[in-house]
């Protein structure tokens, strides 16, 4: 079974913000393929959905911790069939980029989860949240948990449609080829 990993902050005021951007692209493929309802899992301190991509079995999980602790919903999982979709700061608004083995780019919920699993040999599909010009670093937290626009929405609709294909790749051909077509 396939294990994707949406990354973003539990709560009703940060549903819609930068850094719940893995979230949002995780609901819309679960809307998409049709999976199940999404269900408490305690064991992964996660919010699941289940589903088929093709033949491939998958599970959806949501974290339910903050994003620094995000690894609590990785622990005990196994990398070689964990995909992480997040927000990256150092993309463009509008894009995304998936990439395999590399470190955390300093995102702190993507290192939560490489110190959970003990590597970072998992595959990452990065959504581009960057403005025109970048936040000052002391202003970025504030960034990444202020809402979206409805124009930044709109731009990010055909990023959940690339992401949605991203994991029929993956689920069909590896997150190496996915990588190399998406890319």
């Amino acid at each position: 079974m396939k294990i994707v990993l949406g990354l973003g902050n539990p709560r009703a005021e940060y549903e819609k913000t930068r850094h719940n951007a893995g979230a949002l692209a995780l609901q819309y493929a679960a809307r998409k393929f049709k999976f199940s309802d999404w269900e408490s899992a305690k064991k992964y301190e996660s919010l699941a959905s289940e589903g088929k991509i093709g033949d491939e079995k998958f599970l959806f999980l949501l974290p339910q911790t903050f994003m620094n602790n995000s690894g609590k919903a990785a622990r005990g999982l196994n990398p070689k069939n964990l995909s992480v979709i997040h927000d990256d700061i150092d993309l463009p608004l509008g894009s995304m980029k998936i990439s395999f083995g590399r470190g955390s780019g300093g995102h702190n919920g993507v290192e939560s989860i490489i110190r959970a699993v003990k590597t970072r040999e998992f595959a990452r599909i990065r959504i581009g949240v960057a403005p025109k010009k970048k936040p000052e670093h002391k202003k970025m937290p504030d960034f990444l948990t202020s809402q979206f626009r409805a124009d930044e929405l709109r731009k990010l609709a055909p990023v959940f449609k690339k992401i949605a294909a991203s994991l029929e790749c993956i689920a069909q051909e590896g997150p190496e080829r996915a990588m190399n077509r998406f890319n």
